[in-house]
């Protein structure tokens, strides 16, 4: 008797775990579908510092030479 009640409760358990699973990835890949569907429309980026406003990216703005000069 005591057998047949702890199956019937595992096996209850065990469904509930897996309806549980199965409902969090339908509603996680619904989710990425609905974003690839209707994707945000893109953001202009601030720049990382007031001073750097109107820098165009890849934009050399300083060199410094570590090498040692030889005075002549």
């Amino acid at each position: 008797m005591i057998d047949t009640i702890s199956v019937l409760i595992f096996g209850l358990l065990f469904a509930a775990t897996a309806g549980a699973a199965f409902a969090f990835m339908w509603k996680s890949m619904s989710m990425v579908q609905e974003e690839y569907n209707n994707p945000r429309p893109k953001t202009k980026i601030p720049a990382p510092h007031p001073e750097m406003e109107g820098v165009k990216w890849g934009e050399e703005l300083m060199v410094v030479n570590f090498e040692d000069e030889e005075d002549d």
